[in-house]
């Protein structure tokens, strides 16, 4: 683990104990939490993407918004649902934020995961005749078109008339260093071979839809395994990324204890279905920092990963997701390897050397 950001799922309710209630308030607390992290030294500030729910939907305005508020740390998505989207319209959008951000972002991209609505993507205009209840078909297919016009692809006719006979023309903006900086949300050991045959860079959360019998996270170290491996295999010569998400608190006030303090107790990880799969969800890590270090430097996926995203409780408020976030750089990050943003842009292992 060389880099920690957050991970926010932008949850937001009118409810008791809920420092979020509106969806301005969400939209605001998140700017001002990756703020005082790009202070701190935290590498990366991510937003989950969900529909139809009352969390964070879309993704773009909030992501240039805290690309044009801080100076080092990198903006991101876990994840974007590609059935939702119009992959033309993303990949003019995602080269616009690449550029604002200076190529500080982190966009990370999938199938999607279960939503509350009965096939939502469909009110958005999007059908799947193959593959009418996963989504999974289209989904891919947008993604392949979204990688052709990032790197610039001729893809529209031209209008002779306007652009001369026989031309077809890319979507602008274009940013050269977008690609680097997609990442596939991939949640089995098959979707994580396919992401390093593509030379994409590989996000992976805190569940998979496999249960093997192993630990979680030594299934999700074969993942990156596989990974690595079909990247070189393919022939890229890049340095490319992995991510892994854990909820992890550190318990060093009685605020902490109040809050997390029974999680220390659920040391196990879960099997459940998801989406018609036997599905391994990881536990969660709240523990004194000195207990937290041990366990997290015997989870072989976070010691794989180069980046580690916290998952926070962002209906606790910016100034309290703030100081767990500070906690863990000042307790525990260092002792795992951990670089702040002010020593540079977090770089991936040289796979084609290993």
């Amino acid at each position: 683990m060389k880099a920690f950001g957050f991970l926010s799922f932008g949850h937001y309710a009118d409810v008791p104990g809920s420092a979020t209630r509106t969806a301005g308030d969400m939209l605001k607390q998140t700017i001002e939490i990756a703020e005082g992290a790009d202070e701190i030294g935290v590498n990366g500030a991510s937003v989950r993407v969900h529909h139809w729910a009352r969390q964070a939907a879309s993704p773009m305005p909030l992501l240039s918004a805290m690309a044009a508020r801080t100076q080092r740390i990198e903006v991101g998505t876990g994840v974007i649902d590609m059935r939702y989207e119009n992959p033309f319209q993303f990949a003019e959008e995602a080269a616009a934020l690449d550029l604002i951000a200076d190529g500080r972002i982190a966009l990370g991209v999938s199938r999607g995961s279960p939503e509350t609505a009965l096939r939502g993507y469909e009110t958005f205009g999007f059908h799947d005749e193959e593959d009418p209840e996963r989504g999974s078909v289209i989904a891919r297919e947008k993604f392949d078109l979204f990688l052709r016009a990032i790197d610039g692809e001729g893809l529209a006719p031209g209008d002779p008339r306007m652009v001369g006979a026989g031309r077809y023309l890319a979507i602008e903006p274009q940013s050269p260093t977008l690609r680097d900086h997609i990442w596939w949300g991939s949640g089995s050991r098959a979707t994580a071979e396919e992401t390093g045959r593509k030379g994409l860079n590989m996000m992976s959360s805190t569940l998979l839809t496999e249960a093997t019998g192993v630990p979680f996270h030594q299934l999700q170290r074969e993942q990156i395994d596989l990974f690595r491996a079909a990247y070189k295999e393919a022939g890229h010569t890049g340095t490319p990324r992995v991510s892994v998400s854990r909820s992890v608190f550190p318990l060093v006030s009685d605020m902490d204890r109040a809050y997390f303090g029974l999680r220390s107790e659920e040391n196990a990880d879960q099997i459940g279905i998801i989406d018609g799969f036997r599905s391994t969800f990881g536990k969660t890590y709240a523990a004194e920092p000195d207990v937290l270090i041990q366990q997290l430097l015997a989870d072989e996926a976070v010691m794989s990963a180069d980046t580690l995203l916290l998952t926070i409780p962002n209906q606790l408020g910016p100034a309290y997701n703030l100081h767990v976030l500070e906690s863990f750089a000042t307790h525990v990050a260092p002792a795992l390897g951990w670089k702040p943003n002010t020593e540079g842009p977090v770089q991936g292992d040289p796979v084609a050397a290993s």
